[in-house]
């Protein structure tokens, strides 16, 4: 069996990890040993922060929109229950787009909110 040199495939695998690790500090983006390492967290961490992204922005979503309910006299989850009464399906996004950008339809869901809520508790 022919002997098999692989310098060439190497050196190409070497080069696309530490093309993945430009900008990264000290020896970290020059280094293989280090780079493929460094690398390798990256990817963990990219995978994890994909999912925690979608809870971060709810998170902010809530607090848009409890900070803009709260200045109607109302409390977020008053709010949510008056919509859910009151048969609107706006997701908490466009809420708190709505909320952050002081939009006049807003105002017109919070009042509906009310009257859902203040009805309820006669």
């Amino acid at each position: 069996m022919a002997r098999v040199k692989r310098g060439t495939t190497v050196k190409q695998k070497h080069n696309k990890i530490l093309a993945r690790a430009k900008g990264y500090l000290g020896r970290h983006h020059s280094t293989y040993r280090a780079a493929r390492e460094k690398t390798e967290k990256a990817g963990q961490y990219a995978y994890r922060d994909r999912r925690v992204k979608k809870r971060d922005f709810r998170s902010l979503w809530i607090v848009r929109i409890n900070a803009a309910v709260r200045s109607h006299g109302l409390t977020y989850s008053q709010f949510m229950n008056g919509l859910k009464k009151a048969g609107v399906s706006l997701d908490r996004k466009v809420l708190a787009e709505m909320a952050y950008a002081g939009d006049a339809n807003f105002d017109k869901l919070v009042d509906t909110a009310k009257r859902f809520t203040t009805a309820e508790s006669k």
